[in-house]
This record gives structure tokens, sequence and C-alpha cells, in this order.
């Protein structure tokens, strides 16, 4: 601490993201990247960009990023306007935070889920309520009916991996015309539902997304939200307060070929599920209790081993996966699905550590 900060920076409680291992060949199931690498059309579009002897790279990028926006749009059935882009979901989410869910009335969502969404509320001042998950850490829609103040959940939940039907979440954005529902669909692809076809029926819907996860972009940091032309333009008044470019070049046109290879998506995505369902049985064999995940993770616990020291007994062997400590998941595990050797090794690991 020093006499120099302001008492903004006194006040907050930073989001701590997963460990990046400095060993040589890590499996690193810890921040739930896709193992799979991006789609070839990604590494030519990339390829491409730098093909001019840096000719472009000199140029700021389009701040609208339009080709991208256009694209997107067509994959989901919207109208380009509709769609915002940010430096990956969490400036999305910074900035929804910021233009959208900065209220009187306190914003809610759960006790248990990306813990970022804490540290936005006190960098922005939102006051926020925190709702809790039911015993079996699934969110109950009840909950959050009654239009007493926005709404943000993440669908798949995170770090539980749990989903609401598309059907519970229109009767929650149904149930709060006067407020804005956001639902962060980080983890959708692997077998969630996505609210995105709501859009154009609930003008308080705003949907964030990212390239992160089922399209193998993380490195590129490209999220998106999708919402009523209202909202996006809010997001867009915030964007280019803040900065004008979020989005260099590269990642634009990365993103765009991501979207244009929807073979390679929809294959990746399915070896994740299957390495997921492999696992989990895999895991339950040993004795785990594992949460039901439509995500590319799984949370799991053991009642007769301390989460803390497997954690540790798996770094000792270049296995990093995620563990918080936090009231009620203090004894779970989050593992990332990694591919099908990864996963392997995890899961004989730990028949090791439990023997």
């Amino acid at each position: 601490m020093s006499r120099y900060w302001s008492d903004l920076v006194q006040r907050l409680m930073p989001y701590m993201p997963g460990e990046q291992p400095a060993s040589a060949h890590p499996i690193k199931l810890n921040t739930n990247e896709n193992p799979y690498p991006p789609s070839p059309l990604v590494l030519a579009a990339i390829a491409r960009e730098l093909g001019s002897a840096g000719e472009t790279l000199r140029r700021y990028p389009d701040p609208l990023a339009r080709r991208l926006r256009a694209t997107v749009a067509a994959y989901h059935g919207l109208k380009p306007e509709q769609v915002f882009v940010g430096n990956g979901s969490d400036e999305v989410l910074a900035h929804t935070f910021a233009s959208l869910l900065k209220h009187e009335r306190p914003l809610r969502f759960p006790d248990i889920t990306y813990s970022f969404y804490r540290s936005y509320a006190r960098l922005y001042n939102v006051r926020y309520r925190a709702i809790p998950l039911a015993g079996d850490l699934s969110i109950r829609m009840d909950d959050y009916l009654g239009d007493v103040g926005s709404v943000l959940f993440a669908n798949p939940n995170a770090p539980t991996g749990r989903a609401l039907p598309l059907a519970d979440i229109e009767r929650i954005v149904a149930g709060n015309m006067s407020s804005v529902v956001a639902i962060d669909e980080a983890y959708v692809d692997f077998g969630a539902q996505s609210a995105v076809p709501l859009i154009d029926h609930y003008p308080n819907l705003v949907v964030v997304q990212t390239t992160s996860k089922a399209r193998s972009l993380a490195g590129m940091r490209v999220g998106f939200a999708f919402g009523h032309v209202s909202l996006i333009e809010a997001l867009n008044r915030v964007k280019d307060s803040f900065n004008s470019y979020p989005l260099d070049r590269l990642a634009q046109v990365a993103a765009q070929a991501a979207y244009a290879d929807h073979h390679h998506y929809r294959m990746t995505c399915e070896r994740v599920i299957a390495s997921r369902e492999r696992m989990k049985r895999a895991l339950q064999s040993q004795g785990f209790d594992v949460v039901p995940s439509t995500a590319n993770f799984l949370f799991v616990r053991h009642a007769s081993h301390d989460a803390a020291m497997l954690v540790a007994r798996l770094k000792d062997q270049s296995i990093f996966v995620r563990h918080f400590k936090q009231p009620r998941i203090d004894q779970h595990l989050r593992i990332t699905i990694g591919t099908e050797e990864e996963c392997d090794a995890v899961v004989a690991a730990l028949r090791e550590l439990l023997a």
C-alpha cells in the first residue's frame, strides 16, 4: 500500500486469474482454455494480414470492427448494430457493468459464480446482492423473478458448470422488463442453450460471448455482446470514452475466420464434450461427486480427501487444476477438459493419490 494510492485502489479486491505455470511441459487444466488449436483458416487469415511487410500494422484497426461484426451478426441471425465487440468478454462485461448494470436498485447475481463480477461491482461502485445457489449448486430461477433490479448470471455457471434451460432464462428476462438481464455465455457452446434467439423479443436482454473457449482464441482476446440496438449503443458510448480501438487487426481477422469455419468449431466442441463425459465417468468410479456440467470443465469433490491437498499433490506432478478458497466450495476442484491424453493423466494421478 502506498500513500499515493487513490481511495478506489485501496478499496479494491482484484480478481485473481488462474496460475500460469513456469514448468516446461505442464498439464495446464486450470484456466478453461481449449486443448485444441484454432481453425487453420485463423492461421491463414493472420498470415495474410501480416503479409504486407507490416503495412497494415502501422495503421489503426477499424474501431467499429465492421467486417467482424457483420460476420458474427449473420452467424447469429442478428443485425450488425446488435453486436458489440471488445477485448475479451471480460472487457465487454466491464463495460456492461458501467453502462447497463449500475442503477439505484442493486444488481443480483449468484453467490458462487465468476468472481470477476464482484471485482467489477467494487470497481464501478455498483450495489449488488449475491443470491445463494441451491444445495446442489444450481441457480434457482424463482430467486430472480420480481422486477427489483438488474440480473447477471453465467450460463453455464462458473465454476459449477450447471446451466439453466432456455425456458427458465426467458422467464427471468420476461420477469424483469424494467431492468437489464445480462447472460454471460462464455461456456455455452459445450452443451447449454444460448439466449441469443430471445434478443429480438426482449429489449432488456444482453448476451455476452467469447472466442476464448470453443473457438480456441484465448490468446487473441475477442468478446461480444448481443442485444437491442439501444443497449449496444450504451456499450459503445462507454467503450469510446475508454478505448476506441479495443481490437487490433490480427484479433479482428482471426475471430472473423474462426466464425467462418463452423465445421472446425463443431468438431472441437464435440471432442471436448466427449472427453468431459469420459472423465466424469472415470472420476465418479473413483468416488468423486461430480456436478452436472455443460461447460468445458468439471467441478468435483471427494468426501475422503481434502481438495487443497489434492491440488498441491497434483502440482508436484506439474498438473494444474483450480481450487477456490471460498465457503461452500472449498472442497471442490475445477478441472478443465484437456486432450484425451491430459484427461487420462489427471485421472491416473488422482487414482494414485486416492490410493
